[in-house]
């Protein structure tokens, strides 16, 4: 596949100190109230996660939501890719990245030879949609981070990369715009994470111009492939 073909399909604070397990009745109680502490070790696989997800009460997201969106892709996956919450498409069918934002991820993807259901695991920093598609304030942010950290944990990707600032402030805690630091290497609780651009901000900007958001986001997912590439050696 030519550089231009590959350019074309375009086209559209963790607290890791350890591990524990929480008590029966702390566990139970997780879902429903965000006083209850998660700690790292908490869950023994996705599918005890994913349950607690779809049943969670801990922030006011879940009194709107149609149902929870927790994840897609490859449980065992290199790369873990987290976005900042469901929109429609997604509290609809339960699933992340599935609307426009979605399609075009996924043109990405295979701009680099990546495939969404064997290479990547996809999650979002909150699991319920926003009202309005807002972004989650801080709150529903805090309710919702020990389950996107034990995804992580339990996924155990080589490389994590972060669409858009809010998924990078929730994570790296990085206050600086993503046009500034997007295709940079970050370390994070020992892993490599990338701040990379949202698709939806990529669907605002269609130009594929050298130096506009389309050409530096292949720029960027060639660097991703690159770089799997070489951890995968090692």
């Amino acid at each position: 596949m030519s550089n231009e073909e590959q350019l074309s399909l375009f086209g559209g604070d963790s607290e890791p100190v350890g591990e524990s397990q929480p008590s029966t009745t702390q566990f139970d109680a997780i879902p429903s109230d965000v006083s209850v502490a998660v700690p790292r070790g908490t869950y023994s696989d996705l599918e005890a996660l994913a349950n607690h997800c779809n049943h969670c009460q801990r922030c006011g997201l879940a009194a709107t939501r149609t149902q929870a969106v927790v994840s897609r892709g490859n449980p065992n996956a290199d790369i873990v890719v987290i976005g900042e919450g469901p929109g429609q498409h997604e509290d609809e069918r339960g699933l992340p990245f599935v609307g426009r934002s979605g399609e075009l991820l996924e043109k990405i993807f295979a701009s680099v030879n990546f495939n969404s259901e064997e290479d990547i695991y996809i999650c979002n920093v909150v699991k319920c949609r926003p009202p309005k598609n807002r972004n989650p304030n801080p709150d529903e942010i805090e309710a919702c981070k020990p389950y996107l950290l034990e995804q992580i944990r339990l996924v155990d990707p080589k490389i994590i990369l972060l669409t858009g600032a809010v998924a990078v402030k929730s994570v790296l805690k990085e206050k600086r715009g993503i046009t500034k630091i997007r295709g940079q290497w970050f370390e994070w609780e020992n892993r490599l994470c990338m701040p990379i651009f949202h698709p939806a901000y990529l669907l605002r900007n269609p130009s594929r111009e050298k130096g506009k958001p389309k050409w530096l986001m292949w720029q960027d997912m060639q660097t991703v492939r690159s770089k799997l590439e070489e951890l995968r050696s090692n």
